[in-house]
């Protein structure tokens, strides 16, 4: 079986879900053109993802994706939190912050059986997952209206752990894919390799459909990708400069500037790494930084930081998430760029 007739798609091609970024307008539009739109939804309250549902299901008919998050939330620390603002009181004194009006965010929450019970109103084709997956009963709810499972692998031990629990297609996210990486057995990066390395050895590992993702910008990178044995492919950050998509213009200019060429996994804006194009604090910090708060603890403290420098014109402080090559970035329309990834020539 193909990903098109498993998933219900015309076209091989997935819109990575990219929070932050979008919305149910880039998803719709990828769907309509017989990719798979994603909708991302760990940064949603019960009543925000039925807004989002609603709107998206008024703009396609096509099957589309609604991806979440399955972390296990720390506790706070308030001695990790006192650190990480001593960390970044001189950007505060700079920027005019005063870091005793800071106060906690919601962030990234994990899939729950209130966002479960909004998805069986709406009964979407596919459900995908980030950090492994959710608890068995949360999954049989999915699976009771036919619903797809997907969850990312980022090696061959995580592949074999999502085959065993009856994903029924596992994405394989090469180190080049931007935003977060989705490993969830080890925190160790040693273990993480490009999608060149990783895709065959997923596919020869599982018996399910595996999907490459990270440094695929164009039709020449899918095709690669397949003939390595991937079943399709998802694309996130060439979708960045569509029309459709909420890029803000500090990381739209990033995106198109020759700093885009260098970027790094930081854990600076979350506490989790992701990668993201170098900016200004990442390389006054370092990318990685062991002051920075566990995931998704580190937002907290950054994020008014970066309100107020992105109301100056500056991304210096700002999550520019994109992945290793984003030469595919274009400014046109989603569906344009979906038919193009596919390969698909307009007659």
């Amino acid at each position: 079986m193909t990903i098109q007739q498993l998933l219900g798609i015309e076209l091989p091609i997935i819109q990575a879900p990219m929070a932050g970024v979008q919305n149910h307008e880039l998803a719709a539009a990828v769907s309509n053109a017989g990719g798979l739109g994603s909708l991302p939804c760990a940064m949603l309250s019960a009543d925000g993802l039925r807004t989002e549902l609603q709107a998206l299901t008024e703009k396609t008919s096509q099957p589309y994706s609604v991806n979440f998050f399955c972390h296990t939330p720390p506790e706070p620390d308030a001695a990790a939190e006192q650190h990480w603002r001593e960390t970044l009181a001189p950007y505060y004194r700079e920027l005019g912050i005063d870091p005793d009006s800071i106060t906690p965010q919601a962030g990234r929450a994990p899939f729950s059986a209130e966002a479960a019970e909004v998805l069986a109103d709406f009964q979407p084709a596919v459900v995908s997952f980030h950090f492994g997956l959710p608890e068995p009963e949360l999954m049989a709810r999915i699976r009771a209206w036919g619903g797809k499972i997907l969850s990312t692998a980022t090696t061959v031990e995580e592949a074999l752990w999502l085959e065993a629990r009856g994903v029924d297609a596992i994405i394989a996210q090469g180190l080049e894919a931007g935003g977060h990486r989705g490993f969830f057995l080890t925190r160790d990066l040693n273990t993480q390799v490009g999608t060149l390395a990783l895709v065959p050895q997923l596919v020869e590992a599982v018996e399910v459909p595996v999907i490459a993702a990270g440094g695929i910008a164009d039709a020449r990178g899918v095709q690669a990708a397949m003939a390595l044995g991937a079943a399709g492919a998802q694309v996130g950050t060439a979708y960045l400069l569509c029309p459709e998509a909420h890029t803000k213009p500090v990381h739209r200019q990033a995106l198109t500037s020759d700093a885009s060429r260098v970027t790094a996994l930081t854990n600076l804006f979350s506490g989790g790494a992701a990668r993201g194009i170098v900016n200004r604090v990442m390389r006054e910090l370092g990318p990685m930084s062991r002051a920075a708060p566990a995931f998704p603890l580190a937002t907290t403290a950054i994020a008014p930081l970066r309100a107020k420098a992105e109301s100056q014109g500056s991304g210096d402080f700002s999550p520019l998430w994109s992945g290793q090559n984003a030469r595919g970035c274009q400014e046109i329309p989603a569906a344009d760029l979906t038919r193009e990834l596919a390969g698909v020539r307009e007659a």
